[in-house]
């Protein structure tokens, strides 16, 4: 008999073109590697064993890891041996789709350190403590990101000063674009 668990994510990983962490976060009763020795360790080897490869999915150190690289970036998603594969893909398809939107597409080291925030916050909508909260990408980005207020409605006199700012510049770059 199978056991069943919500537990379906041991760890995510994000390693730049040189196997160097720029995100990581295991999960959950079915942590292999409780300290950042051992956790950099199996990085490395995750990293040599996959930086080649054209697949998708391996089998590493007895963990299913499903991964996807752009560019100098490499999404890895880390489930137990028995894990199914295909909520594996599901879980990396929709954290890279989330963090894609957020980054306008633009996935690579350097925007995914200076968003290191919206990142993190989309992980953190997807997975929880290693259970999938959630595998719609538009969903993980309409919770991440914030969603601007119209403050053209508002009244000057009650808006912040930066809504008041943001609200003339828009007017004024209005009336430019429209010529008077």
């Amino acid at each position: 008999m199978v056991n069943l668990s919500l537990y379906t994510t041991t760890a995510v990983i994000l390693l730049d073109s040189e196997g160097n962490r720029i995100l990581s976060k295991y999960y959950g009763p079915r942590n292999n590697y409780p300290t950042s020795k051992e956790q950099k360790q199996f990085e490395k080897g995750l990293f040599e064993k996959t930086r080649r490869a054209n697949g998708e999915i391996i089998l590493y150190d007895n963990h299913v890891v499903l991964y996807r690289n752009n560019i100098d970036v490499f999404f890895y998603v880390v489930g137990s041996a028995e894990e199914n594969e295909l909520l594996l893909n599901n879980i990396l398809n929709a954290f890279y789709d989330a963090v894609s939107n957020l980054l306008r597409h633009q996935v690579e080291k350097r925007t995914i350190i200076d968003n290191l925030d919206l990142v993190v916050l989309a992980l953190d909508e997807t997975i929880d403590d290693g259970i999938t909260l959630e595998t719609d990408s538009n969903v993980i980005v309409s919770r991440v990101s914030r969603p601007r207020t119209d403050t053209t409605d508002i009244p000057i006199t009650e808006q912040s000063l930066l809504q008041a700012y943001h609200t003339a510049r828009e007017k004024v770059a209005e009336r430019l674009l429209r010529g008077g």
